[in-house]
């Protein structure tokens, strides 16, 4: 039994079983993870060893043949998410069957063959991604304006929130500070990396943010231009000069939708790589006051045992914390029968001032969740109150 779990069911090749496996593995390794491990995948056949206290989702794969039809309705009565997947969506409703029908589908595409973002939209199910696809666009307006413009709209299509500077920021907010929280509650920061884009102070600061923040970066550089070094660890995807229809933009269809699905991977690293660091620095600084980290549970929360063996449950969170954010927290720690409230642990670097305000009087009138800056965990669980 795993701490997440997942079933792939339906008329799925062994192919596709074998290539979604692969997929799923990579991405959870990224969370220190292990299929066969803390992560199960099940069919129809085994399917009744999974846990029930565990997260869990199945995907449902359509087709000619109505396989898999008992066990795929057992675990949608749970209420448990199931995705359809087809081939086509104009043959939706002939391929999966009546129950389904009113579940939103996924199109299995072409262009993405290791199924890459199948497996994300099944990681954000069990809550190992956040729902939230957020990306911060990084541009100089006198050279990639349009490329700009077309992938706020693109990405926006494809369900992102995406940051655009001269899209996002209403008349009368404070430009910098909104922009840096923005930045601070993004997955992926993708960088147009133009001739003059390291000249402007504000990219260059944008840059560096979000290396600071630990925020994967996507650098896409225009053609015949040579990167600055500083973006040399980033994903990157170089344009030729056929690539654009003008200097500044738009990008032709074929290259802007491999920009796209880049975005979908480097997305899920982004988050892990953060979340990994702030478990990290949580956990140094519980065992340099003398607690302990007592294990993982369901859902990432962390046992920690403090100095007086009063044990609290942890939930890192990477972004901006909500109020639907304490909600989902709280729900999460009562499934979980754990008897104290359990602890947002969040980075409150670049947040602005007064949405941390908001945080700490959503706390002092819930108090169903506590919160915990990663900037003050050790200073604070020293002197903890349950």
């Amino acid at each position: 039994m795993g701490i997440y779990e997942f079933a792939i069911l339906g008329d799925v090749s062994s192919e596709q079983r074998q290539c979604l496996t692969t997929t799923l593995g990579k991405m959870v390794s990224e969370f220190d993870l292990e299929i066969g491990s803390e992560v199960q995948i099940y069919e129809a056949g085994n399917l009744s060893d999974r846990n029930r206290a565990s997260a869990f989702t199945a995907v449902y794969f359509g087709g000619s043949a109505t396989t898999d039809i008992e066990a795929t309705s057992l675990v949608f009565s749970e209420s448990v998410p199931v995705i359809p997947v087809v081939d086509n969506l104009e043959q939706f409703s002939a391929s999966v069957p009546n129950f389904l029908r009113a579940t939103n589908g996924y199109c299995l595409k072409k262009e993405d063959p290791e199924m890459e973002e199948l497996a994300t939209i099944m990681l954000e199910c069990v809550g190992l991604l956040r729902r939230q696809r957020r990306v911060f666009v990084s541009y100089r307006r006198t050279e990639s304006r349009e490329a700009a413009l077309q992938m706020h709209d693109l990405l926006t299509s494809k369900g992102f929130d995406v940051f655009l500077d001269t899209h996002d920021i209403r008349p009368g907010d404070p430009f910098q500070d909104v922009l840096w929280h923005r930045l601070c509650d993004s997955d992926v920061l993708v960088m147009l990396d133009t001739p003059t884009y390291f000249e402007s102070r504000w990219t260059r600061e944008e840059i560096g943010r979000a290396r600071a923040k630990e925020i994967h970066v996507l650098r896409v550089v225009w053609p015949d231009h040579e990167p600055n070094k500083m973006a040399d660890l980033s994903e990157t995807i170089y344009l030729e000069k056929e690539d654009l229809e003008k200097d500044s933009g738009p990008v032709i269809s074929e290259k802007i939708n491999e920009i796209v699905l880049k975005v979908e991977s480097v997305r899920s690293r982004s988050i892990a790589a953060r979340y990994m660091s702030i478990t990290g620095r949580l956990r140094a600084d519980v065992e340099r006051i003398g607690a302990s980290f007592e294990g993982i549970g369901a859902h990432r929360a962390i046992a920690i045992k403090l100095v007086d063996d009063r044990t609290i449950w942890a939930y890192p969170v990477v972004g901006v914390p909500t109020a639907e954010t304490l909600h989902d927290i709280a729900t999460k720690a009562s499934v979980a029968n754990q008897r104290e409230a359990p602890v947002l642990v969040y980075d409150d670097i670049g947040i602005r001032e007064t949405w941390s305000e908001h945080l700490q009087w959503l706390e002092d009138n819930i108090q169903a969740v506590r919160s915990l800056k990663i900037t003050q965990a050790g200073w604070m669980l020293a002197a903890w109150e349950v």
